[in-house]
């Protein structure tokens, strides 16, 4: 299986997409979008982004575990979220997941 975005709709009637790799995991969950193409360009800059590790913003939930979010070069808005990690260095791997994920990712509307 190749990695893709997976693009539908939420409960709320918003579009959000998650990337999968290609094991099939989920690296990165999207904000919730208004309408199909605000999502479908939420992609183009997640691909456009994903590309450069200066834009992963790492962090700690407040149960202590470490996650990132995927931030734009451009403006700062916040393009996705990842899971919640064991560790710091799975964290890392999730980063680089993502950062190789986003590459070639075709878009599935499910």
């Amino acid at each position: 299986m190749a990695s893709a975005f997976e693009l539908k709709k939420d409960k709320t009637g918003k579009y959000m997409f998650n990337l999968k790799a290609a094991n099939g995991e989920v690296v990165l969950t999207s904000e919730a979008y208004s309408t199909k193409d605000a999502a479908e360009a939420g992609i183009a800059s997640v691909i456009k982004n994903a590309a450069e590790a200066k834009n992963f913003e790492r962090k700690t939930a407040a149960d202590g575990k470490p996650y990132f979010s995927l931030k734009s070069g451009d403006n700062g808005q916040t393009l996705g979220r990842s899971e919640m990690y064991s560790g710091d260095a799975a964290m890392e791997k999730g980063v680089m997941a993502v950062m190789s994920a986003s590459k070639g990712a075709k878009t599935k509307d499910v």
